[in-house]
């Protein structure tokens, strides 16, 4: 079996591999240009399929936690990863009680009266954010009554399935989006944008022709909105069974060590600053990006950041439309409870801080957050993030294809 191999040991990219790459349609120089295994797999993703899995998961409505919609989503994501060959999948149970004290989401800069969450600074117009809790809000009635069972506490599940590395199994990059959401809307890009994009490096990574020398796991978290319980519930039960063979000579890793852990909490929508009556854009600016965060005051903030600009490299060389840009300042999502015992990023339509936080983005946990207010500009917006990650996860773990 031959295979045809690109593997770089984690964090160690740099201008080289950019040299080597080039853009991702740019075409090859001469006959003996090697082949490259990410650049293939970046090729494969399609701007059509990321939109009807956004479309699928839109049938589940927001998908809010502790209801019997997130249950059917939680089932349909799993059974979509079954087909897409990632047979291995699993579910991680647990608690959750409203009434529980909410833990932080991130550190926030001390002596800054108008700091953003997590850091940063607010600048420029400010326009109003916050959660719809109203379904009078929603016109459609259709979806206001799919929306309409409220949450209960009690036992939560969430899905994930991992892609096993043949010679580095305890070894394993972890990529994750929420999939629970609120604002009596469909949630669409926050987060079935991020969801998708799980949903679709799994169906790649899980071909029958590629190989990885170390191990993906893809994560669907679940109560990301009431606090991060999904993501801080894995840690709890997950950060110490790192790297443990078990049984012990198999072979097997059931939590290999983590290397990185990459989220993904909306990426869809980039408009620009809200004018100063508060209106955004109904047009994508044209300096629409890609954000990658870090976050500067976790204890493993140097090598996340070389996670970070790792991510941005795989941009640089894959990613056909927008650019990335590399911020300091992640904070509420679920790479936060990772952050102080791994590499951990975020990938965004924007700073998470101080610009999704002063209103950039007008659907967020809006009734207006439906497949139907984004164009194809918006989703190509996404699709790029996953060409982003797709490029930088590969190389990471060290990609080969079958001949």
């Amino acid at each position: 079996m031959k295979f045809l191999s690109f593997i770089v040991f984690p964090f160690v990219l740099g201008s080289i591999a950019l040299a080597q790459n080039g853009p991702v349609n740019a075409p090859a120089t001469s006959a003996s240009t090697p082949v490259d295994p990410a650049r293939i797999l970046v090729g494969r993703l399609e701007l059509e399929r990321y939109k009807s899995t956004i479309r699928g998961l839109t049938q589940f409505g927001d998908r809010r936690q502790g209801t019997d919609r997130n249950r059917a989503a939680i089932n349909w994501i799993e059974a979509q990863l079954k087909s897409y060959g990632c047979t291995n999948t699993a579910r991680l149970k647990y608690i959750y009680s409203s009434t529980a004290p909410r833990s932080p989401s991130g550190p926030a800069i001390a002596g800054t009266p108008d700091a953003a969450p997590g850091g940063g600074r607010y600048r420029g117009t400010r326009a109003h954010t916050g959660v719809n809790e109203d379904p009078l809000r929603q016109p459609d009635e259709k979806l206001r009554a799919l929306n309409s069972q409220a949450s209960v506490d009690g036992s939560r599940e969430e899905v994930y399935c991992t892609k096993t590395g043949t010679t580095h199994p305890e070894e394993m990059y972890i990529v994750g989006a929420h999939m629970d959401g609120i604002g009596w809307g469909e949630a669409a890009n926050d987060d079935g944008s991020g969801t998708a994009l799980v949903m679709e490096l799994a169906r790649i990574f899980s071909s029958s022709d590629v190989r990885t020398e170390r191990s993906i796991r893809f994560v669907l978290w679940n109560n990301e909105e009431t606090g991060l319980n999904g993501a801080r519930a894995y840690v709890a039960q997950r950060a110490t069974l790192q790297g443990r063979e078990d049984p012990v000579g198999s072979g097997q890793y059931p939590e290999p060590r983590w290397l990185g852990m990459i989220q993904h909490d909306m990426v869809l929508f980039d408009h620009g600053m809200p004018h100063p009556d508060g209106t955004v854009p109904p047009q994508q600016r044209p300096e629409a990006d890609v954000n990658i965060e870090f976050q500067s005051a976790a204890k493993f903030a140097d090598d996340a950041q070389k996670l970070a600009w790792a991510l941005h490299a795989a941009n640089e060389a894959y990613a056909t439309d927008y650019p990335a840009a590399v911020g300091p300042h992640m904070t509420n999502t679920d790479s936060t409870p990772f952050m102080d015992l791994a590499p951990a990023i975020s990938v965004r339509e924007n700073e998470r801080g101080r610009e999704i936080g002063a209103g950039w983005d007008p659907h967020w946990h809006q009734p207006t957050d439906l497949y139907a207010t984004f164009n194809d500009q918006d989703f190509r917006l996404g699709l790029n993030a996953a060409q982003t990650t797709l490029g930088a996860v590969a190389r990471l773990a060290g990609v080969s294809l079958r001949q």
